[in-house]
């Protein structure tokens, strides 16, 4: 199944402090208290903090933008100002950002850490690939990807409806977030 970005209203963060589009949420119609994994591209213009999401894992990747500097709470700093360079870090932590200049958008996968286990990989090297069979999204970040459902532009994520390994192919330029989660 074909996802475009387009069709994912911008909803607010759940701490009211910014915006989001959910791209994915696993079941279909889980809410923010009982999903097992959830895909969205947040947009990031003031140094709001993050919202809080205790038991949960995030992984987070910069796709526009000057990019931002997270400070956790356990002390850390990580500066996420390389594109599609996922991060992790627990969804209970507070964090709290400092932009490197302007509005950013980012991509975030967030699994519940007791059902589910997963990670964001960056794909950029053009050409026919197979999906591991724990494959939940594709996400388009950049350039065109063909899939068994049609052709992916940049901001269009791809949900495989079968089990299994699925080809994929890249095209020049392309940089493709390949999201696997599973039960753990």
């Amino acid at each position: 199944m074909i996802i475009r970005l387009a069709d994912c209203p911008s909803q607010p963060w759940k701490n009211g402090l910014g915006r989001t589009r959910e791209i994915a949420v696993h079941p279909k119609l889980a809410n923010s208290d009982d999903f097992d994994w959830r895909v969205s591209i947040a947009e990031v213009d003031s140094a709001a903090p993050f919202s809080l999401f205790p038991g949960i894992d995030r992984q987070i990747a910069l796709l526009d933008g000057a990019g931002f500097t997270m400070t956790l709470d356990d002390g850390r700093i990580h500066a996420l100002t390389t594109p599609f360079v996922p991060f992790a870090f627990p969804g209970e932590a507070k964090v709290v950002v400092a932009l490197a200049g302007g509005p950013t958008r980012d991509f975030n996968l967030m699994l519940r850490r007791a059902r589910v286990r997963g990670e964001v990989q960056a794909w950029t090297e053009a050409g026919t690939r197979m999906t591991a069979s724990g494959t939940a999204l594709v996400f388009c970040a950049r350039g065109a990807i063909d899939t068994a459902d049609g052709r992916l532009q940049a901001g269009d994520a791809w949900r495989p409806e079968v089990a299994g390994a699925v080809e994929i192919t890249l095209h020049d330029a392309t940089v493709a977030l390949v999201v696997g989660a599973v039960a753990g």
